[in-house]
């Protein structure tokens, strides 16, 4: 895979990342929508594809991302298909961290070091070309106002926004409330990012450890209970700084 395209996962994070003070909103579903992403980008580039509510690889040849590659390996090592909502809800702490570190030697962020409370040792992050954000966020806007179908990685990039609680980070306020909505409604034009951002808001409401029961004998107790459809928009909390890589870094990836 060349670069002359840009992956979800970075446009997801180039999407919450705050030109103004250089952190990340929604920090800690963040590290869930990053996985979830790059199970949409493996995907796409024909690696996986869902098999119900798993995922099975295909084609196990690396992409020529070393990111999006670590996680198909990973996934190759199962062996066998695993659940998507497992996958997101497994140890992905640290993708963040991870993907911030990746856009900064790809040259679209730079990192840029202070200090919290004059002590401890922060870093954040700038992006060196504003009109890549405003590229992405644009698409997104069309999608919501026009009404008109929007392709694969798009309504991938809104489900996944709307997952991890972007939605009140992008479009606030009660002037925000019918873009919030029309982005959670993005979701049923790409299957696979509406079945990884389901499982996004499935880990977040606790309920990955309960397979979807989807037989012919009917639905079982609970079955028509939607955890994931609680999750309208999200609730973004405060925008906090960046620990710098090292210690810091994993505690704030929690």
């Amino acid at each position: 895979m060349g670069r002359s395209r840009r992956t979800i996962p970075e446009e997801l994070l180039l999407l919450a990342l705050d030109p103004a003070t250089g952190t990340t909103a929604q920090p800690q579903s963040l590290d869930l929508g990053l996985a979830g992403a790059q199970l949409v980008e493996l995907a796409l580039a024909g690696r996986i594809a869902p098999d119900g509510d798993r995922i099975a690889v295909v084609l196990p040849r690396p992409t020529g991302d070393p990111t999006l590659d670590s996680a198909l390996e990973l996934l190759r090592r199962r062996g066998s298909p695993v659940r998507a909502v497992h996958w997101i809800g497994g140890p992905r702490l640290g993708l963040r961290q991870t993907y911030l570190t990746h856009l900064e030697r790809c040259g679209m962020v730079h990192a840029v070091a202070g200090q919290m409370c004059g002590v401890l040792p922060t870093t954040r992050y700038q992006a060196t070309d504003t009109a890549i954000s405003r590229e992405i966020r644009a698409r997104l806007d069309n999608a919501i106002r026009t009404g008109v179908p929007p392709d694969p990685r798009t309504a991938a990039l809104a489900a996944l926004a709307h997952a991890v609680g972007l939605g009140k980070h992008l479009y606030p306020g009660n002037e925000g409330r019918s873009s919030r909505s029309r982005l959670r409604d993005l979701i049923r034009h790409d299957p696979m990012g509406g079945l990884v951002a389901h499982a996004v808001m499935d880990v977040q409401n606790g309920v990955a450890a309960q397979p979807r029961r989807t037989s012919a004998a009917g639905p079982g107790p609970g079955a028509g209970r939607q955890p994931a459809a609680r999750a309208t928009d999200g609730t973004p909390g405060g925008v906090p700084v960046q620990p710098r890589r090292g210690s810091m870094a994993r505690v704030g990836a929690r």
